[in-house]
C-alpha cells in the first residue's frame, strides 16, 4: 500500500511537471506570436505613412539656388541670389568689409535719410520711412542710386530695407541686379487673393528684401492709385518700425505713375545728372512733389577731381523740410 501511494504521488508529480512544462511552452509560443505581430505592424508603419483626417501639407521642392535665380525655398518666401562679387566689380556699394569711396558717399546720404526717417523730423512727416527715388528724365541714374541706397541701408545693425521696383513702365531693378524673379507688384495689385508675401523676395543680403515690378499693365496708374496700394504702403510704414522702404519710381516729368507714388512717400531722393539735368526740369519736379515731403538731390556722374582714380560719385543736397 505504501509503495502504491508513493508511486501515485510520483505519478502526480510527473503529471504536474508535464502540465507546467506544457503551459510554459504554450506561453512562450504566445509571446513569440505576439512579438512577430508587433514586428510586422512596425514594418507596415514604416512602409506606409500614417493616415490622418487632416489634409497633408504639400511642401514645395527645395531647389539648389543659382545666381540670379528665384526659387521656392520654403512655404513662406522666395529667394533671389544676387552675384555680390560681380555687383562689386560693376561699381556698386560693397557689402563686404572692403572700404570703397562709393560706400562712404552713400553712408553720408543714408545718415541724412535715417535722421529724417527716425529722428525729430519724422514726427512732422507722413510715412517718413518710405523713400521714393526718382529723376527728371530716364537714364539719369535713379535705379543705380536706389540699389546703392538699399545695399547701404542693409549694412545697418538695427534696420531692414525693402526695395520696391514701382517703375512698372520700364522696370530696371531686377535687370540691373541680373536676377530673374517671378511675379511682382502688378500681379499683387491685380489679384486680391494674393498676399504681399507672395511677391516679396528674400535675398542673400541678410537684411534686404525686394518686390519686383512684375508685368506691365495698361491700368498701372489706376492700380498704383488704388486703395489696395494705399493700404500696402501703410502696412510697410507702420507694421515694421525698423524698416526702410525704398521705392524706385518712374521719372517724374511726363509720367503720371510717379506723381501718384509721390503722395505715398515721406521722403524723396531726386537723381540729377551733372551737365544734363536742366534747372527748368528741377523746377518741374518740385511742382510735382508733395510739398510736405523731405526732398533731397543726388548729383550723379559728377567727376571727383580730387580723387586719383577719377571715379564718379554723388553729392546730396537737402531742401525743404530735410534742412
Amino acid at each position: 500500500m505504501a509503495n502504491n501511494t508513493i508511486e501515485k504521488a510520483l505519478q502526480r508529480q510527473k503529471e504536474a511537471a508535464a502540465k507546467q512544462a506544457a503551459q510554459q511552452a504554450e506561453s512562450q509560443q504566445e509571446e513569440n506570436k505576439s512579438s512577430t505581430i508587433e514586428r510586422t505592424v512596425e514594418k507596415q508603419q514604416l512602409a506606409t505613412p500614417a493616415r490622418s483626417t487632416d489634409k497633408p501639407i504639400k511642401e514645395k521642392p527645395v531647389e539648389k539656388s543659382k545666381p540670379g535665380m528665384a526659387v521656392n525655398a520654403d512655404n513662406e518666401a522666395l529667394n533671389l541670389t544676387i552675384n555680390l562679387e560681380e555687383l562689386d566689380e560693376r561699381g556698386f556699394v560693397s557689402v563686404s568689409n572692403a572700404r570703397k569711396l562709393i560706400n562712404e558717399e552713400y553712408r553720408e546720404i543714408k545718415r541724412k535719410l535715417l535722421r529724417n526717417a527716425f529722428g525729430a523730423l519724422s514726427k512732422t512727416l507722413k510715412n517718413s520711412n518710405i523713400i521714393m527715388v526718382s529723376s527728371a528724365r530716364p537714364s539719369e541714374g535713379k535705379t543705380f542710386t536706389a540699389i546703392n541706397l538699399a545695399l547701404s541701408f542693409a549694412a545697418e545693425q538695427d534696420k531692414t530695407v525693402l526695395l520696391v521696383d514701382a517703375d512698372v513702365l520700364k522696370p530696371n531693378v531686377t535687370r540691373t541686379l541680373r536676377v530673374n524673379p517671378g511675379e511682382g507688384l502688378m500681379e499683387y495689385l491685380l489679384d486680391e487673393n494674393k498676399d504681399i508675401s507672395d511677391v516679396l523676395y528674400r535675398t542673400n543680403v541678410d537684411k534686404l528684401r525686394i518686390i519686383p515690378a512684375g508685368q506691365t499693365h495698361h491700368l498701372s496708374t489706376e492700380l498704383l492709385a488704388s486703395e489696395r496700394m494705399n493700404e500696402t504702403i501703410d502696412e510697410f510704414s507702420n507694421r515694421y518700425p525698423d524698416r526702410i522702404v525704398i521705392i524706385d519710381t518712374p521719372p517724374l516729368i511726363g509720367i503720371n505713375e510717379s506723381a501718384v507714388l509721390a503722395s505715398f512717400a515721406g521722403q524723396a531722393v531726386i537723381v540729377t545728372e551733372e551737365g544734363r539735368t536742366k534747372l527748368n526740369d528741377i523746377n518741374n519736379i518740385v511742382d510735382r512733389l508733395n510739398p510736405d515731403m523731405a526732398v533731397g538731390f543726388v548729383v550723379n556722374k559728377a567727376v571727383n577731381e580730387s580723387a586719383d582714380n577719377g571715379n564718379y560719385y554723388g553729392y546730396y543736397y537737402g531742401s525743404g523740410p530735410s534742412e
